[in-house]
Formats: structure tokens, C-alpha cells, sequence
């Protein structure tokens, strides 16, 4: 049997210069001006600063070609250059209104300074004597320590590595001993290969009072009974008071989990974020600006004004003047479509977040996070006529500076859900409702999370336990027998 089927397809294809334009549209603040520095780099037709000039016409849309006498291609002379060339002092793509801020000069972008946190360690590692064996040892051991501080390898592991990778045959004793070296470095507890030898390391280095004595006799043979809050366990294996043991607790959470993570020098240069936005209350009221790094200048250069006004001057316009003039025709229109392009980032980032901003105006003009509506991407994307992927690349690279902190735009948007009153509730406030309950709990008896769901309800907010659990894990909050002190 014979079928015959007829399918229809409906396909968009985005333009590259669509697609170019929502990759602009994506760059937070410090990648636009790396992405405007290469486009500049790369068309010597555009530049900016204080000179400026309007933007042009295509004015070679009806040229014609004709066979020369020697049946070579011909070009038309009657190009009108005067279309690209204007004295106007005003950029016309930057917006009328007061959407950008007055840090227009402030072009250096903020990296955190001072040498990498290898280069710390290999830089203490010189105050001691070593001869070469060890020395190879000592830089080996501190390469293989990663961002948190630690050493996450076995030693018989280090050993094979030394020989096969650095040519260094060794033993496990002389590696032990250059661990111990290794273990005096700064931060304290960096080099450890675990959690319980990272706190031991920090303890060694106090003063010797009874809780630290105890800190440590708790770690070196009760860590388990300690990770897990098992407190009566540790009351009884050391017959102590519960104060005693409050004390050296204490002394334990104070100290660093994450030594690596102390140095503000680490592997990876730290990138300060830079704010895209910025909100203010002015009597009573929201008021926005867009960072001015988003709003350059830019203009066709002087000297492509200068070729342009020569090759208008000459009388006799020869074949390699034509060409190059073609030559500066493509560098002008692609000029002229990325300050177009330049102009619509503009006016999209500050329509998307400006529509925010007025729908979570409540959040904006008090900063309590139980404000905030609920605002999925559509709610924005229907409000200023746009598609959801373009609000997706603002909301999920830019900043915004808020009387209340620097934010990332995303965390504004959330789900809702129906509270008892039948009112449509964000799922940030109840988060922050949870947050706040747990913060008042006795700390002495947790709430689980059956009694939080419980709790939850009473206020208003009827939602089952294992989603108590989902948001208390979203807020990076332990489960009650870990919250547990004495």
C-alpha cells in the first residue's frame, strides 16, 4: 500500500547580524567593553571619543557595473561621499533619557591585584632549606593543591607521579616529611589531605588552653561523633561538663574549612563584579541608570573622513581609488550596523530592567525579600514586547546595584504558589519565611523538617515536607541534626 504524506514545516532563521546582536545584548558590563575594544581592532572605521559624526546612508545602493574597453569590470564614479561625511557633534544613537550613569570615564576594569595563591605558597617555600630532592618535593606538593587548600591525593599516588612525570624517585617517608614542611605554610591548614587534618593543623597552631586541648582530642579520636553533632556521645567519652565541651566546640567553628578559599590572591585572578544597573530611591521614588560603560561613543574616523574627502576632491578617479573606496563602503556599513547595534543593547537593557524594577517596586523600596511577586520570564517579556531569550540574557548576566546590595537580576525572578487566602505568593518570600524560622529555632532542638512544614502552614503557606526540604537545600541550609549546638 502506497501513502503519500505531506509534511509543512514553519522555520526562523535569525539573521547574523540578529545573532550578533543578542550576543551584545548578553555581554554584562566588562565583556561588552572587551567585545567594543576587538570590533574597534578590527574595522579601523570605527572610533570613538569626543569627534564625532552622524550616522550614514548606504549611499550605494543603485550602483551599476559595466565592461570596460578592455573587458574588465568597470565601476561607476558617481559615488556621493557627502552622505558619509557630517560635522555633528551629537552621537544620535545615544538615548535622550537619563539612563546612564556619570562614571562615563571610568574605563579600567577592576581585577583583584596581588600574585596568585601558588605563587604565595612557592614564595614561602623559599625562606627554608631544602636541597634539590626535596625542593622538587616541596613544589610538587604545593602544584597539587587545589583552590579549597587541599591535597586530595593519596601519598603512594604522589609517589608515582614524581617518578613518572618530574624524573624524581623517592619514598613515602621523605614525602611525609615534606607534608610537615608543607603544613607551616600560610594560610593555616592548607596542604591537608582532609577536613579533620586541615582543623588539627589550625589547632597545633593556638595556644594550648584546656577547650583547645579537648578541640583536639576530639578530632584526632572522636571526628565522627563530632561531623555528625553526636554531643551526649562526646560528654560521655570524656566525661566533661557541657560547657567545657560548648567551649571547645567553639574553638572548632571558628576555625577555616576552606583555607584556600581565604586568599584573596587565588589561582584564578578574582573579576570584582561591575554593576550593569543602578537603582536609588529619590524622594520616595525608584529611579534607574545604566552604567555609562554601556553607552560609548563611538563615530567613523578621521582618517576615513580624510580618504573619503580626497577620493570626493580628485578630478581623476582611477580603478585602485574605486577599490579602495569599495573597501571603505564595507568598514562603514559594518561601522554603521554595530553602533545600531550598540544603540538597541542600550535601549533593551534598560527597557527589561526597568520594567523589573516597577513590577517588584514593593522589594525595591523596602529590600525585605518578602515583597518580592512572583515574576517569571514571560510577565517581563510580555510587558516590554519582547521575546523570552532576550529578558533570559539580561536577567541572567547583569547586575544591578540596589541600595540593598549588589543583585544578580535572575534572583528576582521566581514561581509562585497559593497560600491559604487564595492569593498567588512568590516562592523567595516563602524561603525567606522558612530562613527566618529557622533562624529563631532553639538551636538546642532543631526543627525537622515535618515540624518547618508544620510551622509553614500555620502562617499561611500550606506546602508539603519535601518541599521544605527542596528550599532549605536551595538556601544551603544543613538538615535540623546538623543545625544542632549545645
Amino acid at each position: 500500500m502506497l501513502k503519500q504524506q505531506l509534511n509543512f514545516k514553519l522555520s526562523q532563521k535569525l539573521s547574523p547580524q540578529q545573532i550578533q546582536l543578542m550576543k551584545l545584548i548578553q555581554l554584562p558590563t566588562q565583556a561588552f567593553e572587551q567585545r567594543l575594544k576587538q570590533e574597534m581592532e578590527e574595522n579601523p572605521a570605527l572610533d570613538s571619543g569626543k569627534e564625532k559624526t552622524d550616522e550614514f546612508e548606504d549611499a550605494f545602493g543603485n550602483e551599476s557595473t559595466a565592461e570596460d574597453d578592455y573587458g574588465t569590470e568597470k565601476i561607476e564614479t558617481d559615488i556621493n561621499v557627502d552622505e558619509y561625511l557630517s560635522d555633528d557633534e551629537i552621537p544620535s544613537y545615544r538615548l535622550s533619557s537619563n539612563n546612564y550613569s556619570a562614571d562615563d570615564e571610568e574605563k579600567n576594569v577592576p581585577y583583584a591585584s596581588g600574585t596568585s595563591f601558588h605563587q604565595h605558597l612557592v614564595n614561602q617555600l623559599n625562606t627554608y632549606r631544602f636541597d634539590t630532592e626535596e625542593r622538587e618535593i616541596a613544589e610538587f606538593l604545593v602544584g597539587s593543591i587545589d583552590e579549597s587548600g587541599y591535597i586530595r591525593r593519596s601519598v603512594s599516588d604522589i609517589l608515582d607521579d614524581l617518578a613518572f612525570t618530574q624524573n624524581v624517585y623517592t619514598t613515602e617517608d621523605k614525602i611525609e616529611n615534606i607534608f610537615k614542611i608543607v603544613h607551616q605554610l600560610d594560610p593555616a591548614g592548607v596542604g591537608a589531605r582532609n577536613l579533620q587534618e586541615c582543623l588539627l593543623i589550625q589547632l597545633n597552631r593556638k595556644e594550648t588552653t584546656l577547650p583547645i586541648k579537648l578541640a583536639t582530642q576530639i578530632l584526632e579520636k572522636s571526628f565522627d561523633h563530632f561531623s555528625k553533632k553526636h554531643y551526649d556521645k562526646l560528654l560521655a567519652k570524656f566525661d566533661i561538663t557541657e560547657d567545657l565541651l560548648k567551649e571547645a566546640i567553639e574553638e572548632i567553628e571558628h576555625l577555616n574549612p576552606k583555607p584556600g578559599g581565604a586568599y584573596a590572591g587565588n589561582n584564578k585572578l578574582i573579576e570584582h563584579v561591575v554593576p550593569d544597573f543602578t537603582i536609588r530611591i529619590v524622594d520616595g521614588e525608584l529611579e534607574l541608570t545604566l552604567n555609562g560603560r554601556n553607552a560609548p561613543e563611538l563615530h567613523v574616523s578621521r582618517e576615513y573622513n580624510n580618504m573619503l574627502q580626497g577620493y570626493k576632491a580628485s578630478k581623476e578617479k582611477s580603478k585602485s581609488q574605486k577599490d579602495a573606496v569599495m573597501f571603505i563602503k564595507q568598514k562603514l556599513d559594518a561601522a554603521k550596523w554595530f553602533i545600531e547595534a550598540v544603540k538597541q543593547r542600550q535601549q533593551t537593557l534598560f527597557l527589561t530592567m526597568s520594567a523589573i524594577m516597577h513590577y517588584q517596586k514593593s522589594y525595591f523600596l523596602s529590600g525585605d525579600e518578602r515583597n518580592l511577586k512572583p515574576m517569571i520570564l514571560k510577565d517581563i517579556a510580555d510587558e516590554i514586547d519582547m521575546d523570552v531569550s532576550t529578558v533570559s540574557r539580561v536577567a541572567n548576566s547583569k547586575y544591578v546595584d540596589t541600595p540593598y546590595g549588589t543583585k544578580l537580576i535572575k534572583e528576582f525572578f521566581s514561581e509562585s504558589m497559593t497560600n491559604d487566602q487564595g492569593e498567588e505568593v512568590s516562592t523567595r518570600e516563602i524561603k525567606k519565611i522558612l530562613e527566618i524560622t529557622i533562624g529563631e529555632e532553639d538551636k538546642k532542638k532543631p526543627l525537622t523538617d515535618e515540624k518547618l512544614a508544620k510551622m509553614l502552614k500555620e502562617k499561611g503557606y500550606p506546602i508539603a515536607r519535601r518541599t521544605v526540604a527542596k528550599y532549605r537545600e536551595q538556601l544551603d541550609i544543613p538538615v535540623a541534626r546538623l543545625r544542632k549546638k549545645i
